[in-house]
C-alpha cells in the first residue's frame, strides 16, 4: 500500500476533502502533528506522497518554531529527488523557501471564500478550475518566487496563489482541502485572528453553507486529476 504522510500544524487543518481522494487511490494516511519539540518522523522524507498542511505561523520563523526548519529541509530533499509533494498554505510557503523563494507579510490578510485567476499555462494542474469556482483563502503572508518559477494562479491581493516545482510538486496558497461542512472548526479555532481583522465569522459560515457539495466536486475534479497524474 502507498503511504501518504501529512504534516499537520493545527488539528482542524487536516486533509479534509483530500482524505477520501487519497483513500480511493490506495493511500494509507499517516499524520504527524508538528511541534517545535517534536522531530519530523522518519518516513516523511521517503513517503510515496508528502502533504504539508497549513498553520498560523510564519514559514521562516525558525526561532519560534524549530520544526519548520526540519520541514523545509525535507521539502528541499524531496524537490531534489522529485518525489510527489503537496504544500497547502503554510506548506506552500515552505515549498517556496525550499527552492530559494521568500515569504513576506501582506498589507492585509486574505480570509474568505473567493475565486482564483488561473494562469493559462499548458499542463497546469489548475486547468480544471473555472471562473465560477470558489476556494477558501486564509493567510497573512505571501510567497515571492525565485527566478525560474512562475505563478499558476493569483488574486488581486496575492500574485502567487500556486506554483509547481515539477509536475509532481504542487504548492497551493489557498485551501482546496477545506470542507465547508466543517467551517465552524476554522472560525472557532481562528476566532482571535478573525476578530483582529474585523471579519464576521457568520459571513464565512454563510458562504460555506452556500457552497456545499460544490467544493467536494472541485477537489475531486482538480486534486483527483493531479493525484492520478502521479501514477503508481
Amino acid at each position: 500500500m502507498k503511504i501518504a504522510w501529512a504534516i499537520r500544524h493545527l488539528r482542524f487543518e487536516d486533509l479534509g476533502l483530500l482524505a477520501p481522494l487519497l483513500c480511493e487511490r490506495g493511500y494509507e494516511i499517516r499524520y504527524h502533528d508538528a511541534a517545535a519539540d517534536l522531530p519530523t518522523p522518519v518516513g516523511c522524507d521517503n513517503a510515496d506522497l508528502l502533504v504539508v498542511l497549513g498553520g498560523p505561523m510564519t514559514a521562516d520563523d525558525y526561532a519560534g518554531h524549530a520544526n519548520l526548519r526540519d520541514e523545509v529541509t525535507i521539502l528541499r530533499q524531496r524537490h531534489a529527488r522529485d518525489l510527489p509533494t503537496l504544500g497547502i498554505c503554510l506548506g506552500a510557503q515552505m515549498m517556496a523557501l525550499a527552492v530559494g523563494g521568500t515569504v513576506r507579510p501582506m498589507v492585509r490578510k486574505e480570509i474568505g471564500w473567493g475565486p482564483l485567476q488561473v494562469a493559462d499555462r499548458a499542463g497546469s494542474p489548475l486547468a480544471g478550475v473555472t471562473a465560477q469556482d470558489q476556494v477558501l483563502h486564509w493567510h497573512g503572508d505571501e510567497i515571492v518566487l525565485p527566478e525560474g518559477f512562475t505563478s499558476l494562479a493569483s488574486t488581486p491581493a496575492c500574485p502567487v496563489q500556486a506554483f509547481a516545482w515539477s509536475p509532481r510538486g504542487l504548492a497551493l496558497q489557498f485551501h482546496f482541502e477545506a470542507d465547508p461542512a466543517r467551517i465552524d472548526e476554522w472560525t472557532q479555532g481562528h476566532a482571535a485572528e478573525l476578530a483582529s481583522v474585523g471579519i464576521d465569522p457568520a459571513l464565512l459560515r454563510r458562504d460555506a453553507a452556500a457552497l456545499g457539495a460544490r467544493q467536494q466536486a472541485l477537489a475531486a475534479r482538480v486534486m483527483g486529476a493531479w493525484l492520478d497524474s502521479l501514477g503508481d
